[in-house]
């Protein structure tokens, strides 16, 4: 089976006819498909909605856009500062996205969406660039084309290096080829800025996909036998060294159910690491409620102890799901210390006297007083 084709060839059709197999119910926000074109909404095909982690003056990267509609809809949240990428391999689904694309721009104030012909697990290969350079150059071997790849890639990426806030993509990553995929999540990982999140929506499976399964053209191109085993799906991201990798959303019942195996939708969220290991006086305390929490760099906060953290990872832990678990102290000025950070983690009340316990329950309020 040439996954690359079949994918393409079942979404080029559903660019042009709606196809409702293809399609899992979910709840986007009204507010924001209120201005979409209908043909947009109508052949949008996923399975969550990613939208909603997106903040203002972020740069999106959208991974296997389709008609855009998580584009347009990422595009109302950015704001004037922001601004959304979308990558997709399908020319059906590129012509469609960008068929709205100046109403969509003049509804919005501004043209914030720009969508390029790629691959979602070589974000650095531009398509578009590599088809002219081919239609120009006829008698090339295979010799040839692959060192202008590199060159290409090297000296003009399509995604460049670190420049993404944060990369979303919905019901995408269990189409691509189970050979391509820990070069996906790497591209995912290469492209964040340090502290970049990610926000994937998709399909897993409750047990490992058997190979008949897999070799079902339908069964794959339908976001089934091509989905991750739940357990998998997280480590993947682990092991490309995200942290905080969370399942965020976790459908009730299954979108399908084939030959015994459940198939729902979740959506996993992450972070690419900030390094720093300098004491500037930041310090965490793990509320509970079990006895030590064990992040994914190996560190570990015991209930109700105060552990010296370096700013990076303050700001991490107060941006990660797990931060209702923490409280914050931060010093009144920054301060550098002599010794790195070590294993040694425990800070002594004294260093925090006078400073505010901040929770980081944004609801929780701050300046309650005793009794």
């Amino acid at each position: 089976m040439n996954t690359e084709s079949n994918v393409s060839e079942r979404y080029a059709e559903g660019a042009i006819e709606v196809q409702e197999s293809l399609c899992c119910p979910v709840d986007y926000d009204a507010a924001l498909l209120k201005i979409l074109p209908k043909e947009i909404v109508d052949k949008d095909y996923g399975c969550g909605d990613p939208s909603r982690y997106v903040r203002e003056g972020d740069t999106v990267l959208d991974l296997g856009s389709g008609g855009g509609k998580i584009c347009y809809m990422a595009a109302q949240l950015v704001g004037e500062k922001g601004m959304v990428i979308g990558i997709d391999m399908t020319d059906e689904m590129l012509t469609l996205a960008r068929k709205y694309q100046q109403e969509m721009a003049d509804k919005l104030g501004g043209d914030r969406v720009q969508f390029y012909k790629g691959y979602i697990q070589d974000l650095a290969l531009d398509l578009t660039a590599r088809e002219a350079y081919l239609a120009s150059n006829d008698s090339l071997d295979q010799k040839a084309v692959t060192l202008w790849e590199e060159e290409q890639k090297q000296f003009s990426p399509l995604i460049k290096d670190a420049t993404v806030d944060i990369v979303v993509s919905n019901c995408v990553l269990n189409l691509v080829d189970e050979k391509h995929r820990t070069q996906m999540i790497a591209e995912i990982f290469r492209v964040l800025k340090p502290g970049g999140r990610v926000a994937i929506s998709d399909i897993v499976s409750d047990e490992v996909v058997p190979q008949h399964l897999k070799e079902d053209t339908e069964l794959w191109s339908g976001c089934i036998s091509g989905a991750f085993q739940e357990q998998h799906f997280a480590q993947v991201f682990l092991d490309a060294g995200f942290a905080n990798v969370t399942y965020d959303k976790w459908d009730e019942k299954p979108w399908q159910i084939v030959e015994g195996i459940e198939f729902r939708s979740v959506t996993v969220t992450a972070n690419k690491p900030v390094t720093g290991k300098k004491d500037k006086g930041h310090t965490v305390i793990y509320r509970g409620p079990f006895a030590k929490l064990k992040n994914d760099q190996g560190l570990v906060f015991p209930r109700g102890i105060r552990i010296a953290v370096s700013i990076e990872e303050y700001s991490q832990l107060q941006d990660s799901p797990a931060r209702q678990s923490f409280l914050f102290i931060a010093p009144e000025v920054a301060v550098q210390f002599e010794a790195d950070l070590d294993n040694n983690r425990e800070r002594a009340a004294a260093e925090n006297k006078g400073l505010s316990h901040l929770s980081g329950d944004a609801g929780e309020n701050k300046n309650s007083g005793c009794c």
